[in-house]
């Protein structure tokens, strides 16, 4: 019997930015929203690009099989529809692989009123399961994002 140690969440973020979904990978999509570890269990929420989206059965079982094939077994691949997603969560590579395609998220242009800022959300720890390139980025998704997307004023 094999050995391994457990790898850091840090280490499974990296392996699974090598999941495509499928034109980008999972990563610079922004769908995977949390890594942890529950005892020996890994756990990876996942949030699609909108409810009912057809693809979200092949991406888990895809994202399944790129963690087993790290030797990791017990693997729980949750859905967490709440808060939805948001163009917001590209990673700036995410967002010009989409661009290439031919596919222009808006960006935000103008912000809610009132809305703490994102260093503020990430002191008072509201965005702890945040992926690692969106607090190093400043960029931590929260239900933030959802009320200053929908209150952008059309130019």
């Amino acid at each position: 019997m094999m050995v391994v140690s457990r790898p850091t969440t840090d280490q499974i973020w990296q392996w699974l930015n090598d999941v495509p979904d499928p034109e980008i990978s999972v990563i610079d999509l922004g769908i995977v929203r949390n890594v942890s570890w529950h005892g020996e269990t890994l756990t990876i929420a996942v949030t699609p690009t909108y409810a009912g989206c057809p693809a979200t059965s092949v991406i888990a079982m895809d994202i399944d099989t790129a963690i087993r094939n790290h030797w990791i077994t017990d693997v729980n691949i949750s859905q967490q529809l709440s808060p939805a997603w948001t163009t917001e969560w590209l990673t700036e590579t995410g967002r010009k692989k989409l661009e290439s395609y031919g596919i222009a998220p808006r960006r935000r242009r103008v912000g809610r009123i009132g809305a703490p800022s994102v260093n503020q959300r990430m002191s008072s720890g509201s965005v702890n399961s945040a992926p690692p390139h969106a607090k190093r980025n400043g960029d931590a998704p929260s239900v933030w994002n959802l009320l200053i997307i929908s209150n952008v004023s059309e130019a």
